[in-house]
């Protein structure tokens, strides 16, 4: 195919030119109604390019298949049969695939290291979980993608399954055995589903982790705002082989998509396949040899230590080097305090904090400047972090919640709402979701503990976002009526 093509910008260059007057949405009519206030932050451009997807830029029935021919380019260009194009998120995406595959009342083996968009997928769809327990680095506390023997476990324990569904990357950039995982997955007749929102970058250079499509799953959501050049919200669907179909898949995705899907977003995701196909090993080269640069010299800052393949010897497949993970328990301060310091003294944001971890998320749009001005920050914070009070949270041995009602259920059951010290014992009727990276540590239907609890309350004095606790300050849980 002609990747020198870039069928929804020409046809938004083409809109442009042909000088159209719209009296449809968006009521700015092209940025003509725009407080000149906004305009002055946001500039002209994005109004201007904002205008109607549907019987305006393109749609599939009534215009020149614009859309579909930029979705065809895409699949080609990461070695895809189908690609779908959607501007809801990979959130939204992650529960499309879900209800593509299993239906309420059905089976579905999860890694329990999902992102919270699952469990909020699973109380829409009714699906069952069964949870497949990450590989657990007790030395680090992190958890890693589940290895491919607990997912061919659960597989052998619950035939009836219909598919299964793994993190990988994870926020930290391990990675699943993806290739052995899909093996199996076929074996037992089943899909792999792969949320792979962190790795919209992995087809373009052989240096970085193997991509799904090329690990042979059947389906994997990406998200090219992560670590690509498109805007916010912008997510792929991949999909090959005759396991999902993908009229299935589309009729799914309606029930969920936007019916005014973004042009901006379009527009985005079609110069990202040009971009990648066209320069993409190049553009690599150059970020690989920066990540190289930039997790060598961290490791050098007294206290600091990044994470490479050595420390995940065994327990994970691969690694993504971009994701630059740093560990800073020597220094006993905790990461949530370092992110807010870095922002306050350097405005530099970090990708993700925790009780002991800063990380920085490098992309192809990093050059030596904004590395140098990264690594300029991290070494003050290195020379400040014994200034800083010690980490208190407390986290138990096991972070691992019991399913005793099916999500959909306890979300939906009768609720009341207790105090956290009264919570132990009780089923959550909400998700308790640190964030980021975003995985849920209570899922409505599992039984708290004390120990969970306990890590959390000190988590959120010590710094940690619960952003969808119905009780932000976490005093109370919401938690299913006792009916005894």
């Amino acid at each position: 195919m002609d990747h020198s093509r870039a069928p929804v910008l020409e046809a938004l260059a083409a809109y442009h030119a042909s000088g159209q007057t719209p009296f449809t949405p968006p009521g700015h009519k092209q940025g003509r109604g725009v407080d000149p206030r906004v305009a002055e932050v946001m500039g002209m451009d994005v109004f201007r390019s904002d205008v109607l997807a549907t019987a305006g830029l393109d749609d599939r029935q009534s215009s020149g298949g614009i859309l579909q021919e930029a979705e065809e380019l895409m699949a080609d260009a990461v070695s895809a049969d189908r690609a779908f194009f959607s501007t809801c998120g990979s959130s939204l995406s992650v529960k499309t695939a879900i209800m593509a595959t299993a239906g309420p009342g059905e089976k579905l083996v999860i890694g329990r290291d999902v992102h919270k968009s699952v469990g909020s997928g699973l109380v829409l769809t009714g699906v069952i979980p069964v949870w497949v327990d990450p590989t657990w680095d007790q030395e680090r506390h992190l958890a890693h993608p589940p290895s491919v023997e607990a997912f061919a476990a659960a597989l052998e324990a619950h035939p009836d399954a219909k598919g299964v569904l793994v993190v990988s990357p994870t926020p930290y950039g391990t990675c699943a055995d993806l290739s052995a995982l899909t093996r199996v997955c076929h074996e037992h007749g089943r899909p792999l589903l792969v949320d792979e929102a962190w790795g919209a970058h992995l087809p373009f250079h052989p240096d970085l982790p193997t991509w799904a499509m090329d690990s042979g799953a059947d389906m994997c959501v990406t998200s090219v705002h992560k670590m690509g050049s498109a805007l916010e919200q912008s997510s792929v669907f991949h999909l090959q082989g005759d396991r999902i179909d993908p009229s299935l898949l589309k009729a799914r995705s309606d029930l969920l998509n936007t019916t005014s899907s973004s042009v901006l977003i379009y527009a985005a995701l079609d110069g990202w396949r040009r971009q990648m196909v066209e320069h993409g090993h190049t553009i690599y080269d150059r970020a690989l040899a920066l990540a190289h640069h930039v997790r060598a010299a961290v490791d050098d800052i007294d206290g600091f230590h990044v994470y490479g393949h050595a420390e995940y010897d065994g327990l994970t497949a691969d690694m993504d080097p971009l994701q630059v993970i740093i560990d800073i328990a020597q220094t006993g301060a905790s990461g949530y305090l370092m992110a807010d310091w870095l922002r306050e003294h350097h405005h530099i944001n970090i990708h993700l904090a925790d009780h002991r971890r800063i990380s920085a998320q490098l992309t192809h749009a990093d050059d030596e400047k904004s590395a140098e001005a990264l690594l300029t920050a991290l070494r003050d914070l290195g020379a400040h972090a014994a200034d800083m009070p010690p980490a208190e949270v407390r986290l138990p041995g096991d972070l691992r919640l019991e399913q005793v009602m099916p999500p959909r259920d306890a979300f939906f059951a009768e609720i009341e709402q207790v105090s956290v010290d009264e919570a132990a014992g009780r089923i959550s009727a909400e998700m308790l979701t640190p964030y980021p990276p975003g995985v849920p540590a209570a899922l409505p239907g599992e039984r708290l503990t004390d120990d969970v609890l306990t890590y959390l309350t000190s988590g959120l004095r010590a710094g940690m976002v619960i952003p969808d606790a119905w009780d932000s300050s976490l005093k109370t849980i919401h938690v299913v009526k006792d009916q005894h």
